[in-house]
């Protein structure tokens, strides 16, 4: 901690405490100051300098769109060691997975129309023109995943059923918009305090793409938790409209994709959790009736 305050001189005199949670690689601290002040410090391998660098450009155009989410303040590489570092401010709350479930429906409900408020803002980022279509690269990562997961030896459920319906509607995917995509947004990273939407974290996975693909987590995760706050979400996103057809259908297939992506991704990533992502993705399956039906059956509950 030393070299950390001698390297970042605005940390002198901090309290560093280290935050343990999450998949990233990135190890967290939260810093507080004397007079009261919190920031987020994250340190991060040196090579991953540019892409950090990037992701700091992310948060300041979110900022720009009035989206809640952590101020960049400062980013740059340690003399001591060979790490990178990037100072936000910190979102002070809980995460919403934590205190959903303790608050009534109405407030939930109400959380969720402002996080799908919040993604709408997040998604009038367009990709740069030298990023490739969506089709193009959604439909060559699914491709691999196919592949991945005939060879781990891992089965869910009428996967030929899930299978033909990718098949049938992938060609959707064509001339979708290939806009900013926060690629994690659920309830894990939605910061709450005193029942109101605190702020969105973890734009580390961003991505570039159709923004219906971000609703897959709200299916996946959100509505495991709280179904009005996944109600709400759509809502939120929708100005209190429902959303048509080609919404459902596109998001179902999304869905679908996922189903077979989680499979290998959590062999890879974290083998112990593998019985308790298929508890999961074969709720996500009976959701969809095996996928004979778009909308999942939380939808409107």
């Amino acid at each position: 901690m030393n070299n950390l305050m001698k390297d970042i001189p605005r940390l002198n005199g901090s309290r560093i405490t280290p935050i343990e949670k999450g998949y990233s690689t990135d190890k967290k601290y939260l810093v507080e100051y004397s007079d009261g002040r919190k920031e987020l410090l994250k340190l991060f391998d040196i090579s991953e300098l540019d892409a950090k660098k990037q992701e700091y450009s992310i948060l300041e155009q979110m900022i720009g769109l009035d989206v809640k989410c952590s101020l960049p303040i400062d980013i740059g590489e340690l003399e001591s060691s060979p790490l990178g570092y990037m100072l936000l401010s910190y979102v002070d709350g809980q995460d919403a997975l934590e205190v959903l479930p303790a608050y009534s429906e109405s407030v939930q409900y109400m959380i969720g129309l402002e996080a799908g408020q919040q993604l709408r803002k997040i998604h009038q980022l367009e990709a740069p023109q030298e990023i490739p279509s969506w089709y193009e690269r959604k439909i060559a990562k699914h491709r691999r995943y196919v592949d991945r997961y005939y060879q781990c030896g891992i089965r869910v459920i009428h996967d030929n059923k899930l299978l033909s319906f990718i098949d049938r509607h992938a060609d959707l995917m064509k001339d979708r918009p290939n806009l900013f995509q926060h690629d994690d947004f659920h309830v894990g990273n939605l910061i709450v305090k005193d029942e109101v939407l605190s702020g969105v974290i973890d734009f580390n996975r961003y991505d570039w793409g159709d923004p219906i693909h971000e609703f897959l987590k709200v299916g996946m995760f959100s509505s495991e938790v709280s179904v009005p706050f996944a109600n709400g979400q759509i809502a939120g996103y929708f100005n209190g409209e429902e959303p048509g057809e080609e919404f459902w259908v596109l998001y179902s297939l999304y869905m679908a994709m996922s189903v077979l992506s989680s499979v290998v991704w959590i062999q890879k990533v974290s083998p112990d959790e593998l019985d308790f992502m298929l508890d999961r993705l074969n709720r996500v399956i009976q959701d969809h009736n095996d996928f004979d039906s778009v909308r999942p059956k939380w939808f409107g509950n």
